[in-house]
């Protein structure tokens, strides 16, 4: 392929993935605008609980995640047997996750008390956290469905589905956050609500579109003769657990800075979710890249092409980087006037906006570094990608935040700071790791395909 296909071809696959992706966070965005006209504390309640909730469910995404690589190599191998397998296994291991996740969610509950948050945050942040905990075996049921037809390049129908389930979430959250038409006002409840409604309605409509379409016909056919299989689920396995200790420990980083806010004050912690919440938006555009990162490089290794995955990595690595300088110049010049959208309150209006500077800064290396790692992910290398974001997040991103945010006079800006730091620190190392392991993929298949010298 020519370097115009290889764009072509990513951006094709991207683009429905960072519509569906950006419609599936913009439910936590709705919530977000709609929370923060109730006051400081709702939205800061808001920005706990979800901290909270996306740390115990970025390992059932890890497990999802796993299911593209693998489908989109058995695609390039053209092994229809192969991809029923990977369906129904990663249905089993990811279910039985989704159980663990939200008997686990429910435990996290009663230690509220334990990360010296306000009062009234932890108080309101309770019931809207169980209430979106309920949501996690309907979003793993969407996830698998999500990440298998993705990894067959069929990316189109989880972005309408999403993005109808967002527009369901915001027409309930006017009706129950506010009392409209008859119905109680519930506040931060009715978010919660409404969130569980909209999530029921992705997992239902994925696991439909599946078994509907003439599509995947083939593929149901072998659904009586593939078996649950220890090899098949320790495939999915091995894949997926560094992949969820990777989300885990980039998505606890930014959940630690949202428990350090805390510690600042609540409207700090307003701020940090104003912050979050729009930097989120963006990182879509990243994650629909990496996405398609990963489809094209495990394509590519299904078919044992690693001059192609080698170019196809790097195009989308590209990408990823141009997009992003757009959305650090569109942070920096609205850094003002983007938390108006959210709250009216001056003092965490002005915070927000100084976030959103050093949010617009990190962008590039973020989505450099996500990018990268779908690469990676599609070439079945992440054990030592996940050794990496550990160093970044862990080692360099929080420590760093913590003495800049509590030990000079830089605040909540410190702390993301430390932020900018870590992102910065992975995104270099995870392009030198797709650079050299890559090019050894390339030397080792070219050496095993030379003929022996006295052949």
């Amino acid at each position: 392929m020519t370097t115009n296909e290889h764009i072509r071809k990513t951006l094709t696959l991207a683009g429905p993935v960072m519509l569906g992706q950006l419609g599936h966070v913009m439910v936590g965005v709705a919530d977000s605008i709609m929370v923060g006209q109730l006051g400081t504390i709702p939205l800061a309640a808001a920005s706990l609980a979800n901290g909270v909730f996306i740390i115990i469910l970025t390992i059932g995404l890890g497990f999802s995640f796993a299911l593209t690589p693998l489908a989109a190599a058995a695609d390039g191998k053209k092994n229809v047997m192969r991809k029923a397998a990977i369906l129904k296994n990663g249905l089993l291991l990811n279910g039985l996750a989704a159980i663990f996740l939200a008997l686990l969610l429910g435990a996290g509950v009663l230690l509220l008390d334990n990360l010296r948050q306000p009062p009234l945050v932890v108080e309101a942040c309770r019931p809207y956290l169980l209430l979106i905990g309920a949501s996690i075996l309907p979003l793993m049921v969407y996830q698998v469905y999500k990440q298998f037809v993705e990894g067959l390049s069929h990316t189109r129908q989880a972005m309408y589905i999403s993005i109808s389930a967002n527009l369901l979430n915001v027409v309930l959250n006017y009706l129950l956050i506010f009392g409209k038409l008859g119905f109680p006002p519930l506040g931060l409840v009715g978010a919660g609500v409404a969130t569980v409604i909209s999530r029921l309605l992705m997992g239902g409509g994925m696991a439909m579109y599946y078994y509907l379409s003439s599509r995947y016909r083939h593929i149901r056919s072998y659904n009586e003769v593939v078996r649950i299989k220890k090899a098949h689920l320790s495939a999915i396995w091995r894949q997926g657990w560094p992949t969820a200790l990777q989300f885990l420990f980039e998505v606890g980083a930014f959940s630690m800075a949202t428990i350090m806010m805390g510690w600042i004050s609540a409207k700090a912690q307003a701020a940090h979710q104003i912050a979050i919440s729009l930097a989120s938006i963006t990182y879509m555009a990243a994650s629909g890249i990496s996405a398609s990162a990963t489809i094209r490089v495990g394509n590519q290794l299904g078919a044992s092409d690693f001059s192609s995955l080698r170019k196809a990595g790097f195009i989308a690595i590209l990408i990823g980087g141009l997009f992003m300088a757009l959305f650090c110049t569109f942070f920096i010049v609205f850094n003002d006037f983007l938390p108006t959208l959210y709250i009216d309150e001056i003092g965490v209006i002005e915070i927000a906006a100084s976030l959103l500077v050093v949010a617009g800064f990190f962008q590039i290396s973020d989505g450099v570094q996500v990018v990268t790692l779908g690469a990676l992910r599609g070439m079945g290398d992440v054990k030592v990608p996940t050794i990496i974001t550990f160093v970044a997040y862990w080692l360099i991103a929080l420590p760093v935040g913590y003495l800049m945010g509590f030990h000079t006079t830089l605040g909540s800006s410190g702390v993301w700071f430390g932020l900018l730091t870590g992102l910065s620190v992975a995104a270099v190392l995870l392009l030198l790791r797709f650079h050299l392991e890559s090019r050894r993929q390339k030397r080792k298949i070219k050496a095993a395909r030379q003929p022996l010298l006295f052949d």
